[in-house]
This record gives C-alpha cells, structure tokens and sequence, in this order.
C-alpha cells in the first residue's frame, strides 16, 4: 500500500506541472502579442497573427493571458508547497509584466522589441522565486 504522503506529494507535483505549463503557455501568447505586431507585414503574406485577430483590443488580451499566467503560477507554488519567498519575487514579476502591458507602443516595433528582451527580469524573478521557495520550505 503506497502512504499517504507518497500519493499527496506526486499529486503536488503533477498540479505544479501542470499549472506551470498553462502559466508557461499564457505568458508565451501575451509575449507573442506584444513582439509581433508587424499587421502590414502579416497582411501582405496572408499570416493570421494575434495582432490581426486581437486588433484594437491586443492590450486586453495581453493583460488576460498575463493575469492568467501569473494565476497559474501562484497555484503552481501553492502545490508545490513552496515556502513565502516564492510569493513576494512572483509579485515582482506580476508587477514586471503590468508595467510592460501598460507601457508598450504595439505601434513602435523598437518599442516591442524592448518589452520583448525586459522578460529576462520576468523569468529571474519567477525563476529566483521557485529556488528560494524550495530553499525556505
């Protein structure tokens, strides 16, 4: 008979998994959103982009997938039984990804392309968060 702790611990570590690639997937589309808003370019080729289908609405969009994907981490910390420091650093990066959806010129490529190379701040802090949660726990 397998204990108790044994089947809690892989059903944590599932979730985790699980809700970490929702969150990974949710954070992908927003950044893809923001850094591919070449519409004349997307239009002439015949692609069907995000910055065609969301239009006018992008920075909407942006903000759902960014709330989702900071959502899905917090649930993933929160199954993975990650102590307090993990908390405070995904504040930050939640915090990191508002500044850039509410600062971004989707109409400034160069301007995308700063807020596109800004996520290594947002993986850091994620990333520092998962290591000193599992140090503190």
């Amino acid at each position: 008979m397998i204990p108790y702790m044994h089947i809690r611990y892989f059903t944590g570590v599932i979730l985790s998994y699980l809700n970490c690639a929702k969150a990974t997937y949710r954070w992908f589309l927003m950044i893809i959103s923001v850094t591919c808003q070449d519409k004349e370019d997307d239009l002439k080729v015949g692609v069907k982009s995000t910055a065609l289908r969301f239009g006018d609405s992008t920075k909407q969009w942006i903000s759902a997938f960014g709330a989702a994907s900071i959502g899905s981490l917090a649930l993933s910390g929160y199954n993975a039984e990650l102590a307090w420091p993990y908390y405070p650093l995904l504040t930050a990066a939640a915090a990191h990804l508002a500044w850039q959806i509410s600062t971004v010129d989707l109409s400034d490529r160069a301007d995308c392309n700063r807020k596109f190379v800004s996520n290594k701040w947002f993986g850091a802090l994620v990333s520092s968060g998962i290591l000193l949660g599992r140090l503190a726990s």
